[in-house]
């Protein structure tokens, strides 16, 4: 089997570097890149699961760490998203403890109405030790929960320290131009690349990681675009690296502007910054005037401008052509997400792994997979727009008003009425982070299940408190991210990391 990957970068050495790890061996694989062609490069901020594609891979996390400048998240405050100068965090892991047949949502809303429950922060040890500057891999007082976490990294650092890992194991790099793409005449399969220079790279399979082009998958094959932008309504970003200032913080920011939101994102060696906006509501050099005006330090390049529309492909795989990262689609990346999404296609394009042509069936069970992924992600995403208090913007006006996805609607409602909320299938956000985002952006729940009245009332006190008093302590335990980071360094005082 040929592999042929066309287009570097993130998608492109993610994809490459787990061929390399688990194709059965005899398998030929190439990337084809030109570093004339540069690439998106602000996915900085994960989640979680990035743990799941490197421990596979088996990456040496302290090596990681030094090779991408990478730090340590444990969540996103969204700052103003509800309404100016309050905020809230999605932090990773437990909020409370369940209680026999009961998650925590049911006792913390009952004891909200009982005039005792505190803030969600004090019932989730990420986001104690997030607001304390606190990090943490392994759990110091007994019974504490588990802290999961994931990083913050430089992208490009990323595709380098994969394009290393991946050529060790056999990968072909070529360097060119993609001036066209030969399709055989009566299946419509792609057979080869003509690169420039009259080379030609031919395969049995090819990935489209080519980025917003989308040259394979969709100027090529045609594939077609389901346009998202009635409900995500911004259609433009800048990006800016700035100099190391303020708080070294283990958590991603997100900060409501005007007409969009400002991500900002520490690393070892500078802050990753970028204002995600809506151009009919924001000129361009208006962006860039509250960019610029809002950064923690100095500015280290010009912004970058960046161009997209939200939404996704009808058809991720068609025939023998597979869509990873930005060819297969754009959400705003307010929770972190594009990465995973790199990484969830490539694992289950590896659970159908084709030996030869490729199965329609298999094709259609994976194509419903990601629209079904993609969807549930999106509707997070509105979420976020949608339940706001900034009343008198006209963007943030807009967005509050707008009709909603059937999918989203229902949720919202299940959570009014009773304060349930249902995971479905193998959507990515849990009932936890639901939890949070509904809650920190203002929808009320009516109520709760009935059967969290059958704890006395004292033991609910216990049950918040104790769980409080628990975290606190373990946080009062733990060294400060910075230090964390330089431990991992073995070095007192890295070079790039503020002392």
């Amino acid at each position: 089997m040929r592999y042929i990957i066309a287009g570097g970068g993130t998608a492109g050495w993610m994809a490459a570097a787990a061929l390399a790890r688990f194709a059965p061996p005899g398998t030929e694989i190439t990337l084809v890149e030109s570093d004339a062609i540069g690439t998106v490069g602000v996915g900085e901020a994960t989640i979680p699961q990035i743990h799941l594609f490197n421990g596979a891979l088996g990456l040496d996390e302290a090596e990681f760490v030094r090779e991408t400048k990478a730090t340590f998240k444990l969540g996103i405050e969204f700052d103003g998203w509800l309404r100016e100068g309050e905020a809230y965090m999605h932090a990773f892991g437990a909020i409370g403890r369940r209680a026999g047949l009961l998650p925590f949502q049911h006792y913390w809303l009952r004891a909200k109405q009982l005039g005792f429950a505190k803030p969600l922060m004090r019932y989730s040890l990420n986001e104690l030790a997030a607001r304390t500057l606190c990090m943490q891999r392994r759990r110091r007082a007994p019974g504490a929960p588990e802290m999961p976490y994931a990083y913050h990294f430089d992208a490009g650092l990323y595709a380098a320290h994969l394009r290393r890992f991946a050529e060790a194991r056999g990968v072909v790099r070529h360097e060119g131009l993609i001036e066209n793409v030969a399709r055989d005449g009566e299946s419509g399969a792609i057979t080869s690349l003509q690169l420039d220079g009259e080379r030609t790279i031919e395969g049995d399979f090819f990935f489209d990681c080519t980025g917003f082009r989308a040259l394979l998958i969709g100027q090529t094959l045609d594939t077609g675009y389901e346009d998202w932008t009635r409900w995500l309504r911004c259609d433009r970003a800048l990006a800016v690296p700035c100099a190391n200032g303020g708080d070294f913080t283990p958590y991603t920011r997100a900060i409501a502007r005007k007409a969009g939101w400002q991500w900002r994102i520490p690393l070892q060696h500078r802050i990753g910054n970028g204002l995600v906006y809506s151009s009919a509501h924001l000129s361009d050099d208006e962006a860039a005037e509250t960019l610029l005006g809002n950064l923690d330090g100095a500015p280290l390049a010009d912004p970058r401008p960046i161009g997209f529309t939200t939404g996704v492909r009808r058809e991720m795989w068609r025939g023998n052509c597979l869509a990873i990262g930005l060819s297969a689609g754009f959400l705003e990346p307010m929770e972190s997400t594009s990465i995973h999404l790199i990484q969830s296609t490539i694992s289950r394009f590896l659970s159908v792994l084709p030996s030869g042509k490729p199965d329609p069936a298999l094709v259609d069970w994976f194509n419903a997979q990601c629209a079904f992924e993609w969807a549930r992600i999106r509707d997070f995403l509105i979420l976020h727009y949608h339940a706001n208090a900034r009343e008198g913007e006209v963007f943030w006006d807009g967005v509050r008003a707008m009709d909603l996805p059937d999918t989203l609607n229902a949720k919202i409602a299940q959570w009014q009425a009773s304060g349930f909320i249902h995971r479905e299938h193998e959507e990515l956000f849990t009932e936890v982070g639901w939890f949070q985002v509904l809650v920190g952006q203002g929808v009320e729940a009516r109520g709760y299940n009935p059967l969290a009245d059958a704890m006395p009332e004292g033991d609910l006190r216990q049950l918040l408190d104790g769980t409080e008093a628990m975290l606190v302590e373990e946080v009062r335990r733990m060294p400060t991210h910075l230090q964390f980071v330089q431990t991992m360094l073995k070095t007192t005082n890295p070079q790039g990391v503020p002392a």
